[in-house]
Parts: structure tokens; C-alpha cells; sequence
């Protein structure tokens, strides 16, 4: 499954309505860790397409959605279950530490 970009016109369908957990990368085009993040949250998708549907929210586009879930540090991963944020990392991680949250 591909990854999508998460903006506020389809946060509500894509993330709070989902029926399967959802992992939301807030990043941004100059953030160097965000940049290494990305080819691994890339692969993370790729390789768990039945168990989470993943998405990608630039934080400098959707200020509002990032200030509404207290990202203050990017990249910032949070899990969502059933609408609620159930997980949250910050900063770079490995693809094993996403893996984790799934299980």
C-alpha cells in the first residue's frame, strides 16, 4: 500500500474514521531526520499493508493538525486506533520500533 498525504481535508476520513490503525509521519521538507525517517517509513508501509494504513503530514502545510496533537518535535510518529492517538515516537527511529507498535 502506498502512502498518503494527511492534510486537514482528509485527516478526518483517512485517520479518525479508519477502521484500521493508521501511523501519521509529521515531517517537514528542511528537517534533515525527517528526511531519513521517510525511506523507512516508506518500507514500513510497503511491508505491513493489512495490519496499518500510513500516511505523511507536513507540519509547515498543516499547522493546526500538528499543533492539535502536540507534535513540538519533528519527525514525529503517532499511532492512531479507533480516532485516538494510541502511540507516539519522537525523532528518528528504527523500522523494528514502528513495527512494535503494531503488534
Amino acid at each position: 500500500m502506498s502512502v498518503l498525504t494527511i492534510t486537514a481535508e482528509n485527516f478526518e476520513a483517512e485517520v479518525l474514521q479508519s477502521t484500521k490503525p493508521v501511523l501519521v509521519d509529521f515531517w517537514a521538507a528542511w528537517c534533515g531526520p525527517c528526511r531519513m525517517f521517510s525511506p523507512i517509513v516508506d518500507e514500513f508501509a510497503e511491508e505491513n499493508p493489512e495490519a496499518v494504513k500510513v500516511g505523511k503530514l507536513n507540519v509547515d502545510e498543516q499547522p493546526d493538525l500538528a499543533g492539535r496533537y502536540g507534535v513540538m518535535s519533528i519527525p514525529t510518529a503517532i499511532l492512531f486506533k479507533n480516532g485516538e492517538p494510541a502511540a507516539t515516537l519522537v525523532g528518528l527511529q528504527s523500522k523494528a520500533a514502528l513495527e512494535e507498535l503494531i503488534k
